[in-house]
């Protein structure tokens, strides 16, 4: 096929699948009119059953919290998979990449008065993530970028020192484990497979949703972790490499 007959092909694609999505936003309700069943019913039902004030994370890890547990196993699987495929063929390890060190002073104060503000941040929106918008699975990435910025500003060595490989890999595999033998733990005390096993604990607090919040954390790691990795397969793979041609 020529690269104008790809470019046609691709052209009417294009055109058929934006069609379609117009059609489909044309079709939604005004925002604050939402008319679906589940959601209506949801509304009703989580503040007197979970106490939770952020519908979205009762829903994610109680309502359809088996649904969550084979996303976990998802991003497990797929980082597992990354990982596998780039260190095939990598046989020089970290240590020997020459010093990449970031020697602006400029773009080292800024890595210095940002990365503990945005490691906090991530810290609050998992915290809080069943209280106010947020939960494990955005402030995992929020916690993982923050700790990437050691690197963009710092260097290869101190990135790999804060995320030691050994302590992320148990830790991913720790969370993903956690998860599961916390749906194990309400099928033992309630007679239901990730059942809230707690109960609902106090409205609009930190104790609010029962096992909620143990589910929301062991996300969280799983989600940092997963991310770390991923972040350090790619920098070895193909930031290193650069700068040892550099050197």
């Amino acid at each position: 096929m020529s690269p104008r007959t790809r470019l046609w092909v691709f052209a009417c694609a294009g055109a058929a699948l934006a069609a379609l999505l117009f059609w489909g936003l044309a079709g939604l309700p005004a925002f604050g009119h939402y008319q679906g069943a589940y959601g209506n019913k949801l509304e009703r039902e989580v503040m007197p059953e979970r106490h939770t004030t952020n519908l979205v994370g009762a829903v994610v890890f109680d309502y359809r919290g088996l649904d969550t547990l084979g996303e976990e196993f998802i991003l497990f699987t797929a980082v597992m998979g990354v990982t596998l495929l780039l260190r095939k063929n990598r046989e020089q390890e970290t240590e020997d990449a020459p010093d990449d060190t970031v020697r602006s002073d400029a773009i080292r104060v800024a890595g210095l008065f940002l990365v503990a503000p945005s490691f906090l941040l991530g810290l609050w929106l998992v915290a809080f993530g069943y209280v106010t918008p947020g939960g494990g699975f955005q402030g995992g990435v929020v916690l993982a970028g923050a700790l990437l910025l050691v690197y963009l500003t710092g260097s290869m060595r101190r990135y790999t020192a804060v995320t030691p490989l050994t302590a992320v890999e148990m830790s991913e595999a720790s969370a993903a484990g956690t998860f599961v033998a916390l749906g194990i733990a309400g099928l033992v005390a309630q007679g239901a497979y990730l059942h809230n096993f707690l109960g609902p604990g106090k409205q609009g607090t930190l104790q609010s949703g029962g096992s909620i919040a143990m589910l929301n954390w062991a996300t969280a790691l799983a989600v940092t972790t997963a991310m770390l990795l991923l972040f350090k397969e790619f920098l070895e793979e193909y930031a290193v490499p650069v700068a040892r041609r550099r050197a």
